[in-house]
C-alpha cells in the first residue's frame, strides 16, 4: 500500500456498469482514503445507459466515463482486487487480496431493474470502506 492508502480495484466484464457504479461509489465515500480503479477483462465501447442514469439519481455523474482495459499493471497495483462476473478472464497475482461479489449484471436490462444492484453495491462499498479505512 503506497503512503497506507489502500488502493481498490474493480473489475466485470465490460468496465460498463458493475465495476463503475462500485468504484464511482468507493471514491465518493472514501474522500481520498482508499485509490479507486476500474477495468473491464473486455472492455465495451462505452457505460450502460441505465448504469449512468441511475447514479445520477445519486448524484454521481458518470457521463465522462469510458470503460477501461484491465492491465495486469492495475492488477498489481491493487492491494484489494474486487471481481464481479468476469470469472477466470481475471488474472490472479500472489499477495493479493481478491473478493468476488457475486451481482446480477445490469446490461440490457432497464433503470428500475439496475438501481437494486446499485443500492446492493453501496451497501458493499460502505462495508468495505468501514474495513479499509475506518473513519475517525
Amino acid at each position: 500500500m503506497e503512503g497506507d492508502v489502500p488502493e481498490v480495484l474493480f473489475v466485470c466484464v465490460h468496465n460498463a456498469g458493475r465495476s463503475q457504479m462500485a468504484a464511482s461509489l468507493l471514491s465518493r465515500y472514501a474522500d481520498g482514503r482508499v485509490r479507486v480503479r476500474s477495468a473491464g477483462s473486455e472492455p465495451a465501447d462505452r457505460l450502460n445507459p441505465a448504469v449512468v442514469q441511475a447514479m445520477s439519481e445519486v448524484g454521481i455523474d458518470l457521463t465522462g466515463e469510458v470503460p477501461k482495459a484491465l492491465t495486469d499493471e492495475l492488477a498489481k497495483d491493487a492491494d484489494v482486487v474486487i471481481t464481479m462476473g468476469c470469472g477466470d478472464t481475471c488474472p490472479v497475482y500472489p499477495g493479493k487480496r481478491y473478493l468476488d461479489w457475486t451481482l446480477e449484471d445490469p446490461a440490457g436490462k432497464p433503470v428500475e431493474e439496475v438501481r437494486p444492484i446499485r443500492d446492493e453495491i453501496d451497501r458493499r462499498v460502505r462495508a468495505l470502506l468501514a474495513e479499509l479505512a475506518p473513519a475517525g
